[in-house]
């Protein structure tokens, strides 16, 4: 991972990055167009990181996760399409072109988009009521971690047995798995305190969230 940038304050900015170096085996090879929603959150994302590495707007300052009271509602969606750098975006983009196509084509494109941002809500949610009950420093979080940990939680649910191989190291494993292994990693580090400037606790608010939406959608309150 690289190193993050420094914030207003001077302290470091912490990840909400997925950073999920594995690929869906057994994917039709024929050529797809990528689904709009899909195509359009890559777009957003690397606009938003090309804008933002320019240095001509305070992007972080404006639109980062602030916790206390630099807090503004809207940073609860505008944090995802902020980045700490060019690997942070490159494997959240990467899961999101793997992961979200299959998703998006399952739930319709209507239903994946308000998915996609009710984990990333609720990652943020669960972020600022850990730091608030830890009380942690008011570091700023940027990342699409939420979304992504969302759709590898419904990937798993509705493809449990497709086989999904990490890059490093090269091991092939059923998505429910992985999935399995990835979020218990997360509970691990998170309640560790390891890995920091990684916000392992939002990543499992992402997978919360895309839990209550697909309990919702099978009990029929979402169509």
């Amino acid at each position: 991972m690289d190193s993050p940038p420094l914030s207003r304050n001077g302290l470091s900015e912490r990840y909400a990055s997925a950073q999920v170096q594995a690929i869906p085996l057994n994917r039709d090879n024929q050529r797809i167009p990528m689904p709009p929603v899909t195509q359009s959150l890559i777009i957003a994302n690397v606009a938003m990181f090309l804008l933002q590495i320019s240095g001509g707007v305070p992007l972080v300052e404006w639109f980062a996760l602030w916790p206390g009271n630099d807090f503004q509602p809207l940073q609860l969606v505008t944090y995802s399409f902020l980045h700490g750098g060019f690997g942070h975006l490159f494997f959240n983009m990467f899961a999101l072109y793997m992961f979200g196509e299959d998703i998006e084509r399952l739930f319709g494109s209507r239903y994946y988009l308000s998915y996609y941002f009710a984990s990333v809500v609720a990652a943020a949610l669960s972020h600022l009521g850990v730091t608030f009950l830890m009380g942690g420093p008011e570091i700023p979080t940027v990342g699409a971690s939420g979304g992504i940990y969302g759709l590898l939680l419904a990937f798993a649910i509705y493809f449990p047995q497709r086989r999904v191989v990490l890059l490093f190291p090269p091991i092939p494993m059923a998505a429910r798995t992985f999935v399995i292994l990835f979020g218990a990693l997360e509970l691990v580090l998170g309640v560790t305190g390891t890995a920091a400037g990684v916000a392992h606790f939002a990543h499992l608010g992402g997978m919360l969230g895309g839990w209550l939406m697909i309990s919702h959608r099978r009990n029929g309150r979402i169509s």
